[in-house]
């Protein structure tokens, strides 16, 4: 693979090169016109300001450091193969090409991971870096980085910072991205040297934002202030194990040893029944009265933490399958996976490959796949002989504690302790700094509500029964997590990328503690399996997690932690086939331990394994392309439940009918062009707000939906019916109900109890009330017509489900909060999607907010170990994180469209491929 020997910056010319050259030309031109103009910050910035951070994609440069040369192959798509001769080298190497790429994001990351977001972007950051510094994401880290992780670890952390430093020394802001330039108008800020502490602090944020129940655990308490406890009950129904399977089928947890055996040899079965667990008994409603209000101000703290890969911990899922080689054409595994995350630009995936170009003990690696920006190896993908699937687990791994502050200390089995405290400055751009406490319990919980002011009054007033501690100085919020204590994720990424065969994987895997994942595996012998790896907390009988718990009282304390050969798992099970998709990992009756009782409810999982299961009755085989079409699945199956019943409904209204009329005949599939999909996730909207909705606390509900309701704890002005005007104050992706699969089961558990209150809804103007279910869902029909005819206009000729279901591509800094002009420049889209809400295709919406995209599938891949070469890969975004370069957006199309890209591996597949080769000198 020799390299060019004339250096340059970009693309090989082609026709579609020049095709995306002359947009990109156009776009600069109206850039610089914009800036002439002085829009905003009324400077000028030169065709040349907006390329000078674009990469050398040829010929060669020197970096100090490498002891040999290392070749970076880069195919149409800017996609990188990089090739070393030693480990170091090759880590050195991937560092450089991704700050080539996406330093800026890069920093961004490493600011919100320590709480010093304000040093970049000034004093609206502040209240967010009070609550991460308090978080101390990257104490942990530090802690990781000198004592947890093993020595080859860390060389190859040092390796990768060195790498990212060549790439910034003597480069100015704006040489290393045009963000930087715009930057540079407001403060004088200058990105630091990076540091492998940067690297490990990623994982925590990745950690928080798949952190699982706690959002569940703030709604429940939060729920308490209007619904009592069977009514909260109804709203989180328990898994439904006799309709979803579970992940693992087959095997058992064995009382004697102490283990669980999940090999192929092991008993099998599948679960047909089980409970969620019960609320735990000692969270009493001393704590939860106290808690209710509280929690507000928490939630308030929690929606404007930036989102490092999910919506803050809502709506995360994914999904992932293997399927063995005697179900499919080549006789080897099929692995597929398309982690659910929220849309971002660039994408949170970098897809890259790292290769020694000789694989032994002193280089081991010769891997390809997935990883973040930021952050060495790779972290989804294959080798030479294994391939392997993440998908968020949603096991436990969060406790709120609800703490009696007293003087200095808290309350402890009746004694009091002293908080450990620690003084922390927040710097500003443009303004002074700000000194904060931090105080944390003796076990290290850190004081959430010291960030929150509303917090403190609040637990000083809280109403409490007489079983609580004297209030004194009032009463605050802790926070347990698992991600706080010093871990081991960095080590497993590298032992993962290395492996080479089950026991190689399972090992490795056992070392990924935070954030706990669902991992899918498969190698080129025909094996397939399952695994949890994650630190899993265990806890007292009888509580289960479901509720913030008093920390007054030990025996809430956590009890230990599931040790890794007691975790559920699959070893080439006898059905061939594997499906992890957030649904409950094994049946409660067959398993000793809480691993949560809040599972994604089973819906998209259920789905994958009746579409693989059709195929195998049906005598076919399956292929890659059968794979990829599984993902694309837009099947709607609380439609399956929902549009014989609204059929049925006698409509007078000639408008409405003629909607209702659009769901006869339809196939219940959400195709972006499909007017059915419009109007039946317009109803489905309507049935939840009318339903459901209306009767949940303002906490939960959309900022700005106002209703009048009963007083509950409120001096506000009443009507002359005594009701008072209250006002959601949650932001429209996070509100409820959102319409997920959890309220897919509420509404079947429902159905049949056509006289439940839940159906009972006023009546609002000329709209009629509803006392019984078909009224309500006549009500919602009618609604939805009035809404879609508002948005899409009357003639429902012109009605489709993408002109509603649309994706923005936003950059998460400047293209969110920066000035217009910039916002235009840094953004895309808007693109139609098909898809939706627990569809296999995940294109994820927030039925309480509205109908735009809000998570997506973040990439898609699937892995063909008959032949690694016929492996298929996508992004969401692009390799490149500059705005302008041909990479920004340049698989987007492909991947709204649901096409995959070829996935070379092989030396030749790589060199075939190959557009642009640049080659690193020492």
């Amino acid at each position: 693979m020799p390299p060019n020997t004339t250096a340059s910056s970009g693309q090989r010319p082609g026709k579609s090169g020049r095709k995306k050259g002359r947009k990109a030309r156009l776009l600069v031109f109206v850039l610089v016109l914009a800036l002439i103009g002085g829009v905003a910050y009324g400077a000028y910035w030169s065709i040349s300001t907006v390329r000078a951070s674009f990469p050398q994609t040829k010929g060669s440069t020197t970096l100090d450091g490498l002891s040999g040369p290392v070749d970076v192959e880069r195919d149409s798509y800017g996609i990188p193969q990089i090739y070393a001769s030693s480990d170091t080298d090759l880590f050195m190497a991937q560092g450089y090409v991704q700050a080539q790429d996406r330093f800026y994001e890069m920093d961004v990351r490493r600011h919100m991971t320590s709480g010093r977001l304000s040093e970049m972007f000034g004093k609206k950051q502040v209240d967010n870096d009070e609550f991460l510094r308090t978080l101390g994401w990257d104490r942990v880290a530090k802690e990781e980085y000198d004592k947890t992780l093993s020595a080859s670890t860390k060389k190859y952390l040092q390796a990768y910072a060195k790498g990212v430093n060549a790439y910034l020394q003597g480069k100015s802001g704006k040489q290393i991205s045009l963000e930087y330039a715009a930057l540079g108008f407001k403060n004088d800020y200058k990105p630091a040297k990076w540091t492998p502490v940067d690297s490990i602090s990623w994982l925590k944020a990745m950690a928080w934002d798949l952190r699982g129940n706690m959002q569940d655990e703030v709604d429940r308490a939060l729920m308490t202030s209007r619904l009592g406890p069977q009514q909260i009950a109804d709203l989180y129904p328990q898994y439904p194990y006799s309709r979803n399977q579970t992940i693992v089928q087959q095997g058992q947890y064995d009382e004697l040893t102490g283990t669980f055996e999940g090999n192929d040899s092991a008993s099998g079965g599948t679960s047909t029944s089980g409970t969620s667990g019960t609320v735990a008994g000692t969270s009493s409603s001393s704590a939860t009265s106290a808690l209710q209000s509280q929690l507000s101000g928490l939630q308030k703290v929690l929606d404007d933490v930036p989102t490092a890969v999910g919506v803050n911990g809502n709506g995360i899922g994914s999904n992932s399958w293997v399927v063995a080689g005697s179900h499919t054409i080549s006789g080897k595994p099929l692995l597929a996976n398309d982690p659910h995350l929220s849309a971002s630009l660039p994408s949170v995936w970098y897809q890259m490959g790292l290769h020694c170009r000789t694989v032994s003990s002193k280089c081991p690696y010769d891997v390809t796949g997935y990883t973040f920006a930021g952050m060495p190896g790779v972290v989804i993908g294959h080798n030479q002989d294994i391939a392997w699937g993440m998908t968020n687990s949603g096991v436990d791994v969060t406790d709120l504690y609800l703490e009696k502050l007293t003087g200095d200390g808290y309350l402890y089995d009746d004694k009091v302790k002293p908080f450990t405290t620690r003084e922390e400055t927040i710097k500003v751009a443009g303004g002074a700094s700000k000194k904060i406490v931090v105080r944390q319990t003796s076990d290290g919980m850190p004081l959430l509500s010291d960030r929150n002011d509303e917090l403190v009054k609040v637990g000083k007033k809280a109403t409490v029964d007489t079983a609580a501690p004297d209030r004194g100085d009032g009463y605050g919020i802790a926070l347990k997590w698992t991600a706080l204590d010093p871990g081991t994720s960095m080590d497993a990424v590298f032992a993962m990328d290395r492996a080479t065969d089950w026991s190689g994987f399972r090992k490795a895997a056992s070392l990924f503690d935070v954030p706990s994942q669902n991992l899918v595996y498969a190698d080129t012998k025909d094996n397939i399996g399952y695994t949890p790896p994650g630190k899993i907390p265990t806890r007292a009988e009888g509580d289960d997690g479901r509720l913030p718990a008093p920390g007054w009282d030990s025996k809430y304390k956590w009890t230990g932690y599931i040790a890794q050969d007691q975790l559920p798992y699959e070893y080439n099970p006898k059905r061939g086939y594997i499906v992890a998709a957030n649904q409950a990992v094994i049946d409660s009756d067959k398993y000793p331990y809480t691993l949560t009782t809040d599972w994604g409810y089973g819906t998209r999982s259920q789905r994958i394994t009746d579409l693989i299961e059709s195929k195998i009755k049906g005598g076919g085989k399956i292929s890659t392309d059968d794979m990829r079409q599984m993902q694309l699945d837009n099947s709607s199956e609380i439609a399956k439940l929902l549009v014989p019943k609204l059929l049925k409904i006698d409509v007078d209204d000639k408008d409405v009918r003629q909607a209702q009329e659009l769901l006869e005949g339809w196939d219940y599939t959400q195709d972006a062009d499909s007017a059915a999909a419009a109007y039946f996730n317009a109803v489905w909207r309507n049935i939840l707000k009318l339903a459901f909705g209306n009767k949940l606390p303002k906490e939960l509900r959309v900022k700005g939906q106002c209703l009048w309701v009963d007083p509950v704890n409120t001096t506000g002005p009443a009507d002359d019916t005594g009701k008072v005007r209250e006002c959601g104050e949650r932001d429209a992706d996070q509100a409820q109900p959102d319409g997920g699969d959890r309220w897919f089961e509420v509404v079947r558990n429902l159905m049949n109890d056509e006289n439940s209150d839940w159906w009972k809804t006023p009546k609002s103007g000329t709209r009629p009330a509803a006392n019984n279910r078909d009224q309500l869902f006549k009500r919602a029909m009618i609604d939805a017509r009035w809404e879609l005819t508002a948005k899409l206009g009357k003639d429902i000729d012109t009605w489709n489900w993408g002109r509603l279901h649309r994706l923005f591509l936003k950059n998460q800094t400047l293209g969110t909060d920066g000035p217009g002009f910039l916002k235009y420049m840094l953004n895309r889209g808007p693109w139609k999607l098909s898809g939706g809400e627990a569809a296999v295709n995940a294109t994820g919406w927030n039925a309480a907010g509205g109908y735009g995209v809000v998570w997506v599938p973040s990439m898609r891949m699937v892995v063909n170990l008959g032949d690694l070469d016929k492996s298929k890969w996508i992004n969401l975004s692009g390799a490149s994180g500059h705005a302008y370069s041909a990479h920004y957006t340049d698989q987007t199309n492909k991947w709204a469209k649901g096409e995959l890209l070829d996935w070379s591996f092989s030396d030749k597949a790589v060199e075939d491929s190959t557009s642009d080769t640049l080659v690193l000198k020492p």
